[in-house]
């Protein structure tokens, strides 16, 4: 059974077709949140610290960490800052970390002074990104997001996107790193756009469980993207991913409609054993008035400590 084991300096974490789904919080991220990038800019870190303890508090498995606050000479600002805002949240948080960034020079910078086993988020087809990431996660061996697009960009073909996929992991191994440090996102398309984008993806993760055999994430907002009442479709498509293979997903665990349905599948899914989980959750579960706004509340003994998604795509042509 395929295993990709993660670590913070204090807890091991396991993804795996056998273990529950794992849910990696997707807020410390600058794109497209004008006020999130102007605070990290300026050194202010208010915002990456409640996001974090907010997260973790509403059931996050692990955390991404990205500090790509800027389109203009990346590699000499996003190094520095990802090490500094990486540094913040491991010493606030005890769950395993996601390194996310376009530019090789941040990854190598924040893997220098990661502590545990960081998942590493990201290496696409790309030839000039295989021949620079592959020989950092060899090197401090970790596991890695591989996206399935490569120098022609993002297929609409699946057929395509799972040969690009299969082309990533053959690489890796010739590095001497074995699938289970690979974990596939196969790139879910918008369904508003692509009305077959659900039956893709479903079809790939199958194709990706049993012939790679290789776990896999997704940018899980990206297929709600253009419609209204968005929570309400990316609910219904956590279950049916996850029935169709898919190990973990990079999103908001701030949404108790999107928690409640990937808690609902570990259950379905047998992953919850004895519905232990659920159980202790909500045994006394009382439902929202109508109309009611849900929150998350921060423990008041941590809050003095004083693929957000979109766009991922897009940033993975930056420099490297």
């Amino acid at each position: 059974m395929t295993r990709t084991i993660v670590a913070s300096a204090t807890r091991e974490i396991i993804i795996g077709f056998d273990q529950p789904f794992c849910v990696i919080g997707e807020r410390i991220n600058p794109t497209g949140r004008k006020k999130l990038a102007a605070e990290m800019i300026t050194g202010n870190f208010d915002t990456v610290i409640r996001d974090a303890l907010e997260q973790v508090a509403a059931g996050a498995t692990m955390l991404d960490v990205n500090a790509g606050v800027t389109a203009v000479d990346p590699n000499a600002t996003e190094p520095g800052l990802l090490v500094q805002t990486l540094e913040i949240v491991q010493n606030l948080v005890d769950v395993p970390l996601s390194i996310d960034s376009s530019v090789s020079a941040a990854i190598e910078a924040a893997l220098k002074v990661a502590k545990g086993r960081p998942l590493v988020n990201s290496v696409t087809g790309e030839e000039e990104k295989l021949e620079a990431i592959l020989p950092l996660i060899k090197k401090y061996n970790v596991p890695v997001v591989a996206i399935s697009n490569d120098e022609t960009g993002i297929s609409m073909d699946p057929d395509v996107r799972f040969a690009v996929a299969k082309k990533i992991v053959q690489r890796a191994a010739d590095f001497g790193i074995p699938a289970h440090d690979i974990v596939v996102d196969p790139l879910v398309m918008p369904i508003g756009a692509l009305g077959d984008a659900g039956r893709q993806v479903f079809a790939l993760l199958r194709r990706l469980r049993e012939e790679l055999k290789v776990n896999t994430t997704c940018g899980l907002s990206n297929i709600s993207f253009g419609l209204p009442h968005r929570h309400g479709i990316n609910a219904g498509f956590i279950p049916m991913v996850i029935g169709a293979g898919m190990t973990s997903a990079i999103m908001n665990p701030c949404r108790p409609q999107e928690m409640e349905a990937v808690h609902a599948a570990n259950v379905l899914n047998g992953t919850d054993a004895n519905c232990t989980y659920w159980i202790k959750k909500y045994r006394d579960h009382q439902p929202a008035a109508p109309g009611a706004a849900a929150s998350v509340s921060v423990p008041a003994d941590s809050a003095g400590g004083g693929r957000r998604r979109g766009g991922r795509e897009a940033r993975r042509g930056a420099a490297g």
